[in-house]
């Protein structure tokens, strides 16, 4: 798993820019698709107790990264994990960043224009206007949260995330692929913790429809500038930190480190 981690993070970060965007672009419509899904299913979920209803929006959320881990797609948060071939010094510093830079803009267009597809459908009015109260909630949420808390979160989403994709490695089949990511997903979103291109949806799409709707008024906290400042920025450094280091940095030094490693099995120059 950690060779297979090595080997993907080299020819990720050898891909050319315009498939790497490509590639991007449909993980960012994924992983809006997985939050689109959990806020319907946690719609109106004030009957039902907190953990069940946080639960079920992990379970369906999940679809985001089956849809990447199955389908095929560049997704930001995963491609933490490239820094396994950096380690290995496979890779440059600079072909690192650029990967991610590609990748992240390419997740945010992609995430950005699900939300203004379903901005569009005028989804938020389904359920007598419920839908809408949800998006409102939960980016009013995202958008209040104070900078260490959001690094936090963001770390330990990341650290979820990417031991989803790590465990991803080890499957044989699609049916392994789901069963590896489900858990790990379903985890994090039912925590509560913090991932930066869902965030890209939730909460465009949150600005979007307080613009729409009366109860918009009552979310001062939701603006473009609390979103980027005091939710993307912090939690796209959380989710660094947790998916690089935690876990991506910690495999290397664990089976990937030279004085560890059988001969043999060195890395190419």
């Amino acid at each position: 798993m950690a060779a297979k981690a090595s080997d993907l993070g080299a020819a990720k970060a050898g891909l050319d820019a315009q498939r790497t965007f490509v590639l991007a672009v449909l993980a960012g419509a994924f992983i809006a698709l997985g939050a689109m899904f959990a806020t319907v299913v946690t719609t109106g979920g004030a009957d039902v107790p907190f953990g069940i209803n946080r639960l079920a929006g992990g379970v369906v959320f999940s679809l985001g990264l089956v849809l990447v881990v199955v389908a095929g797609a560049e997704l930001f948060t995963g491609n933490n994990l490239i820094v396994m071939a950096w380690a290995d010094r496979r890779i440059t510093l600079g072909r690192l960043l650029r990967n991610w830079g590609i990748v992240y803009a390419g997740n945010l267009v992609g995430a950005v224009a699900t939300a203004l597809l379903v901005f569009a459908a005028r989804q938020y009015e389904f359920g007598d206007g419920a839908v809408g109260l949800n998006v409102l909630a939960i980016a009013d949420a995202k958008a209040s949260l104070g900078w260490g808390q959001a690094v936090a979160l963001g770390a330990l989403c990341n650290a979820l995330v990417c031991l989803a994709i790590w465990l991803s490695y080890a499957a044989r089949s699609v049916t392994d692929k789901v069963l590896a990511v489900i858990f790990p997903i379903t985890a994090f979103v039912a925590a509560g913790f913090e991932h930066s291109v869902a965030n890209m949806y939730f909460l465009p799409i949150g600005l979007l429809v307080k613009e729409e709707v009366p109860e918009g008024a009552a979310h001062p906290d939701l603006t473009w500038s609390n979103a980027l400042l005091d939710n993307l920025v912090p939690v796209t450094l959380g989710n660094i930190f947790g998916g690089a280091v935690m876990v991506g940095l910690v495999y290397w030094l664990v089976y990937r480190r030279p004085a560890g490693r059988p001969q043999g099995d060195r890395p190419a120059r």
